[in-house]
């Protein structure tokens, strides 16, 4: 007996790939990571626009060594 999934594939053009994902957007980020023989240290930044809104997003994240 087969088990394995059937999952059927057909191609998609650019200009309905962009309807699917919600068309394009402009982003812009920027980060930061410091590393030491004791610690690390990361940051992210991201803002993201599209013409239904913007958006923006921070993370942090330490780490002991």
């Amino acid at each position: 007996m087969n088990f394995v999934p059937q999952v059927a594939t057909t191609e998609i053009s650019d200009t309905d790939l962009d309807n699917v994902s919600g068309g394009l957007a402009v982003a812009g980020f920027g980060g930061l990571s410091i590393e030491t023989p004791i610690a690390s240290v990361a940051s992210d930044l991201l803002a993201v626009a599209t013409p239904e809104g913007a958006t923006t997003g921070m993370a942090f994240h330490t780490a002991a060594h």
